[in-house]
């Protein structure tokens, strides 16, 4: 039997009803995009009490795939995923995601990664004039999201983009316990290629947060952070690995899940300690 520790870092459609989680209607902008507003859950009322509740729209493609050559690993698959934060909360907000793309077929967590070379790859695809200045998780972090104007017909978006590479695949440095460990999990089809069905969860786009009780087996306080949850599923088989079969599965959610964040430390004034792992 899971304990509620576990069941708040996996995404089951119970969990969904068992925070009062608000559904939210994806609203695309044009084809290639798809618009998520804010949206209510019932245990907004405990950050309303506290700090008062802001939450940032947020727009994104769906995931695409770059092969890119890595020091040190060599040709890999990156998975990413575009995005743009536009802030109508009236007053700056400081932005610092986190993402995690937790497979269901798999069952697997991946979290987001500084990779500076697939970066570079990923900015010339997605922005090859650099008018839209791309961020990273870090970089994203280091100034206010500005306030857009409701009543304004250009909003003032911040781009991002998520990237993941499978910490699984083998590398050509892992000693010999590692790579037997990497190729049982190939065996078993527990590497990111081998799932279909995943979502995207994101934490930082609201300072909605709040303290649930635990249970029997773990009776602390668990500290829970209002996150979007983004599903998708990737059609066709991993020998076929094209973009265009990753498509999002509407709808998206606003639910409150588990945190590893101290809970003095859910609104820190300094970009996250991620280093990247290729140069």
């Amino acid at each position: 039997m899971l304990g509620i520790r576990a069941l708040l870092r996996i995404a089951i459609p119970n969990l969904a009803i068992l925070l009062g989680v608000a559904l939210v209607c994806a609203q695309g902008t044009n084809p290639n995009e798809t618009y998520i507003k804010p949206g209510i859950n019932v245990l907004d009322k405990d950050t309303e009490k506290t700090v008062g509740l802001w939450t940032l729209d947020f727009k994104f493609k769906d995931p695409r795939l770059i092969k890119v050559n890595i020091p040190g690993k060599g040709t890999r698959v990156c998975w990413y995923l575009w995005y743009q934060v536009i802030n109508f909360t009236g007053e700056p907000r400081t932005f610092i995601p986190q993402f995690e793309l937790v497979t269901h077929d798999t069952r697997m967590s991946y979290t987001d990664q500084i990779l500076p070379t697939a970066f570079e790859s990923i900015r010339k695809v997605e922005d090859p004039t650099d008018s839209l200045r791309i961020k990273n998780s870090v970089t994203i972090a280091a100034e206010p999201i500005p306030v857009s104007a409701k009543e304004k017909a250009d909003p003032r978006p911040v781009t991002g983009v998520a990237m993941w590479i499978d910490p699984d695949e083998i590398d050509p440095d892992d000693d010999a316990d590692t790579r037997k460990r990497k190729e049982r999990l190939k065996k078993d089809g527990k590497l990111l290629s081998d799932s279909n069905r995943y979502s995207v969860f994101l934490a930082g786009l609201s300072n909605g947060f709040t303290k649930i009780d635990g249970d029997a087996s773990d009776p602390r306080p668990i500290v829970v952070r209002k996150s979007l949850q983004l599903p998708f599923r990737r059609f066709g088989d991993k020998i076929l690995m094209k973009s265009d079969a990753i498509r999002f599965q509407p709808p998206a959610a606003w639910i409150y899940r588990a945190s590893n964040i101290k809970l003095e430390g859910l609104a820190p004034k300094a970009a996250p300690a991620l280093k990247p792992i290729d140069k």
